[in-house]
């Protein structure tokens, strides 16, 4: 069974791996750069719009309308 989530599902605090991102190449490849890529751990900071979550300490901020997704599994913690 498949237990991906979007990312934009996880609630304020909730931690998950990231499972997969899909969408154009160029976006995938950005998102990579920054360092969200497959079983990176992320924490969900602001859910809606603008979406922010954290990443290695970093905070990333994303809005409505980006053309890629990120498919994660919830439940992790640090």
């Amino acid at each position: 069974m498949h237990d991906s989530i979007p990312l934009d599902m996880l609630a304020p605090g909730q931690w998950a791996v990231v499972d997969e991102i899909v969408g154009q190449a160029d976006y995938v490849l950005r998102l990579e750069e920054l360092g969200l890529r497959n079983g990176r751990l992320v924490e969900m900071v602001q859910a809606g719009s603008p979406c922010i979550v954290r990443l290695n300490g970093h905070k990333l901020c994303f809005r409505d309308g980006e053309t890629f997704s990120v498919l994660v599994r919830p439940g992790a913690a640090p």
